[in-house]
């Protein structure tokens, strides 16, 4: 689980050290379908089938020639890897003691403050 400072910044801090470049990215990533979908003893016709996306976008991504997110999660889905999923969109919440602290800050619930209207005097003749 991931929290979020005061300022809306993890506390678990990212690894910046690996500085792959998107075409690197779209390469490792396609290369690990293609080495799950090889470990489960798929073809990319059965696994496209099972997919339901097209051998060519199935090749494409296994190749990192450019896929969309749709496919990706259609394909990691198809390969029972949901987890590659869940490791993209972590759950994010704030910590306890963020809680307090913000609940300590707070103005308490607002109040609507009445004007009381004064009428001048009418001349009494």
């Amino acid at each position: 689980m991931i929290y979020l400072d005061e300022g809306g910044n993890s506390e678990e801090h990212m690894d910046t050290s690996d500085k792959r470049t998107v075409v690197e990215w779209e390469r490792a990533i396609g290369e690990q379908v293609r080495d799950a979908r090889i470990s489960r003893n798929f073809d990319q016709e059965g696994l496209a089938a099972l997919a339901n996306v097209s051998v060519a976008t199935l090749s494409n991504l296994e190749r990192g020639k450019g896929s969309s997110l749709k496919t990706l999660i259609a394909v990691a889905r198809a390969l029972d890897r949901t987890d590659w999923l869940t490791a993209l969109s972590p759950t994010v919440e704030i910590s306890p003691m963020q809680r307090l602290r913000a609940k300590q800050h707070s103005p308490g619930p607002r109040r609507r403050v009445r004007s009381t209207r004064t009428t001048p005097d009418e001349p009494t003749g």
